[in-house]
């Protein structure tokens, strides 16, 4: 099947949807046939259903609430009839050092970026096991295998991603659910404006620090998370897969 196809009459969930990586993920499953139950705490989500009618449907929800996970799965069910593909994409960063990160700090990255990825992974896996196919795509970040200095909580989290993903794989194998990571670089998304003040520029200086000399543009991670999910990956499961520009084979 062509690429630009190989999504046809397939469900796909992705969570932080409303920009960024999130955006672009579920453009591209779009372009490629899915329909898509795009979700976000953020209300612009609901921007997404203008691609046209019936293709997206949007949940507003706290990613860490069990019931907005279950309410997804529920959504893709009883509006499309089936669910194919999770991409466990909703997260917040943090740059403290480990002697200013605070107890708060730390539980509130640890909790919307692992408790909500553990949430809607559990969800999905629970109604692809019951179909006996599923691919599961979470994003990590390269930062689950390096240390970034001042990213104590963020490092930890994405490293508790890469983790649960290899239990999923393993767990759900025999269910024929698969389960990977994109393991990406910095991206140009103005994630970082929700911590640091220059964070538009503080991406751009940050390119010299990946050895292809610029930051990822988010429909270059999209790429490699369709991948995962598609048929293309159809014998990679457990796998944490680097699309950071080199910044990990240094």
């Amino acid at each position: 099947m062509p690429a630009d196809q190989e999504f046809d009459g397939r469900v796909a969930i992705v969570t932080g949807a409303a920009g960024g990586l999130g955006r672009a993920t579920v453009s591209l499953l779009l372009e490629r046939g899915a329909r898509v139950v795009a979700h976000d705490l953020d209300p612009a989500v609901r921007e997404l259903e203008e691609a046209g009618p019936g293709l997206v449907t949007a949940v507003v929800g706290d990613v860490t609430d069990e019931t907005t996970a279950d309410h997804a799965v529920t959504v893709a069910l009883e509006r499309y009839g089936r669910l194919d593909v999770l991409v466990g994409n909703a997260g917040r960063t943090l740059n403290k050092p480990v002697g200013e990160t605070t107890v708060a700090d730390w539980d509130r990255i640890m909790t919307i970026n692992v408790r909500g990825n553990f949430v809607f992974s559990r969800a999905a896996y629970r109604q692809m096991t019951a179909e006996g196919a599923g691919a599961i795509v979470l994003v990590a970040s390269y930062t689950a295998t390096v240390a970034l200095p001042e990213g104590s909580a963020y490092s930890a989290s994405k490293g508790a991603l890469a983790q649960l993903m290899k239990v999923l794989a393993i767990e759900g194998a025999p269910a024929g659910v698969r389960a990977n990571a994109v393991a990406p670089g910095v991206i140009d998304t103005g994630f970082l404006n929700d911590i640091r003040p220059d964070g538009q520029e503080y991406l751009r200086t940050f390119g010299d620090f990946h050895p292809l000399g610029r930051i990822a543009q988010p429909a270059e991670v999209a790429e490699a998370i369709l991948f995962l999910a598609s048929d293309r990956a159809s014998f990679i499961t457990g796998a944490l897969l680097p699309v950071d520009g080199g910044v990990t084979a240094r």
